[in-house]
């Protein structure tokens, strides 16, 4: 529980007028965080010229390798990792955890005022199959925490990262190579609040000069978290199980084609991005990817490694729709002109970093 320590005065979101409340700044009731780690926070003079950061949704599939890779940039106080859940021990102790709700903006305005917050990266999201699941909850989530980032991070004048993706295309979107800038007509309530987000954050930009930063990714690929709902998780989850059973089970037909990047050219991406001038870019929105592969292309790559590795298909009809209904490859040529974007992880270095990090002795690593 928190209790207040020091009064002060600041603009909510909640009214139009300057309103007196308590909580300036916090301590906590029980022992959670060491006496250096309560002071929420503060920027040293050393790292004063650092940006502080707060990554919201920060415990699902990306969030917390991104606090990873901007805590080693920025120090590890500088970069405050948030959800609604309760962190594993591991993620508490790494760094500043706080409690963020993106659907009560008066919380999010605390958490940005109370951490001095300057750069936003918005990670809170209900995915593809999920959503199909729930659409209230990805309504709820997706489009209305979305409206209260943007007031937020308008209020407090912050740089504000949200990722998009090939989700935000649909069925009379180009398959092949889908440029920038592309007829965005998606089947699914994802696919439709990211849109949304895209056209809001750059309305903002126009409207407001809000520093609005979005990044269009393909599947991501990572060892190191569990799939999370997305109609492109048969990648992550094809690994756990080759090192596990050396069978797996697809959802999708083999013949699926879909944009794929792994998590470290990703996070890299989004790093990259959000270091470079705004004079830079040509647009808002970016397309960026690595790769392009089907499941059965996978299997076969895998198999170099893993030769009793076997795959069976059963199509899960609701998700083959969806990835039916989005590119088979990007087109993010302008964001390698624009900010120097080049990926680092092609289709062989994808499975065998990804089985070797699974604890799997590949015939291939033992070569090299």
């Amino acid at each position: 529980m928190l209790s207040p320590v020091v009064g002060g005065t600041v603009r909510t979101l909640a009214c139009s007028s300057w309103t007196s409340v308590l909580p300036v700044r916090f301590r906590s009731a029980s022992r959670l965080q060491s006496p250096a780690e309560a002071r929420f926070h503060s920027a040293s003079a050393s790292e004063a010229g650092c940006p502080r950061v707060l990554i919201t949704g920060g415990l699902g599939q990306l969030g917390v390798g991104l606090a990873s890779l901007l805590r080693k940039r920025f120090g590890k106080d500088n970069v405050i990792l948030s959800d609604v859940k309760k962190p594993p021990s591991h993620v508490f102790y790494s760094g500043p955890f706080v409690y963020a709700n993106v659907l009560d903006a008066q919380n999010l305005c605390e958490v940005v005022v109370n951490n001095r917050i300057t750069w936003m990266l918005h990670y809170s999201a209900v995915l593809s199959a999920v959503g199909e699941a729930n659409v209230p909850l990805a309504r709820a989530v997706n489009i209305t925490g979305l409206h209260n980032v943007l007031d937020v991070a308008k209020e407090y004048n912050l740089r504000l990262f949200i990722p998009s993706t090939i989700g935000a295309f649909g069925p009379t979107s180009p398959r092949n190579r889908t440029p920038d800038l592309s007829v965005q007509r998606p089947r699914t309530i994802y696919g439709v609040s990211k849109v949304h987000t895209e056209l809001m954050g750059e309305y903002y930009n126009y409207r407001y000069g809000l520093d609005f930063r979005c990044l269009r990714y393909p599947g991501v690929i990572s060892a190191n978290s569990q799939p999370g709902g997305g109609t492109t998780d048969y990648a992550v989850q094809i690994f756990h199980d080759a090192v596990k059973s050396g069978k797996f089970e697809c959802n999708l037909r083999p013949s699926t084609r879909l944009p794929m990047m792994y998590m470290d050219d990703c996070l890299r991406a989004t790093l990259q991005f959000m270091e470079a001038p705004a004079e830079s870019f040509s647009m808002r929105t970016y397309n960026v990817t690595a790769m392009s592969f089907t499941p059965e292309e996978l299997a076969q790559e895998i198999a170099k490694h893993v030769p009793e590795f076997c795959i069976t298909y059963r199509v899960d009809p609701a998700r083959q729709a969806i990835a039916d209904s989005w590119p088979t490859s990007l087109d993010d040529s302008l964001a390698r002109r624009d900010w120097g974007w080049k990926h680092n992880f092609d289709l062989p270095e994808l499975v065998t970093t990804m089985l070797n990090l699974h604890g799997c002795d590949t015939r291939v690593a033992r070569a090299n």
